[in-house]
């Protein structure tokens, strides 16, 4: 059992009739994690042309998610309001990348940023390999959600909404190497009545 017969990899064999220890893939395989039949959430485009829709529905956990990988990501050059002010550009890069909130940009499509993510643009590198495509899609609707809040208007806030709102209050503020307990919101009285 110590020694057992085996093929080295590409190497010749009498076993096949074609003399090869590899055999060739069945037609149709595809490796695990590469089946993509959804090519607009791997692309970003419709044909040759950059779609304007998320190809999933976008709640909350996903623009939280946006925003995380958004920081991580893209905040050193970007900013984290997205106006190209970050700390890269800040220490002498080349170029100043665009703000998000320019016209040109906030008439852009979804897959428009999505291909800009996934292929770079510019002196912008690609970031393919390093965030995930479900991520990218997140870092999109984040971006949307960050152009909608830097236009807004009063017209935009519903009736009732305090602006600015009130900060949270604290039961405990932490010591810097915790976080701040944040303290649960008591429910209006008219909440309750129609209960």
């Amino acid at each position: 059992m110590h020694v057992q017969p085996r093929q080295n990899p590409l190497s010749r064999s009498d076993f096949y009739s074609d003399h090869r220890s590899a055999r060739p893939l069945i037609e149709g395989t595809v490796a695990r994690g590469q089946l993509r039949e959804d090519t607009y959430l791997y692309t970003g485009k419709i044909g040759n042309n950059p779609g304007d829709l998320m190809p999933f529905p976008v709640t909350k956990d996903v623009l939280e998610r946006g925003r995380e990988r958004y920081n991580i990501f893209c905040a050193p050059c970007h900013s984290r309001v997205g106006d190209g002010n970050g700390f890269v550009p800040s220490r002498g890069f080349a170029r100043k990348p665009p703000s998000f909130h320019i016209v040109r940009l906030q008439k852009a499509p979804a897959g428009y940023f999505f291909d800009v993510i996934t292929n770079g643009f510019g002196i912008m590198p690609d970031y393919a390999s390093q965030i995930p495509v479900e991520d990218r899609w997140d870092i999109v609707a984040y971006l949307r959600a960050l152009q909608l809040s830097q236009s807004a208007t009063m017209a935009d806030v519903p009736q009732g909404q305090k602006v600015p709102s009130e900060p949270p209050k604290f039961s405990e503020p932490g010591s810097g190497a915790t976080l701040p307990s944040v303290l649960p919101e008591k429910k209006s009285e008219s909440t309750e009545e129609k209960k």
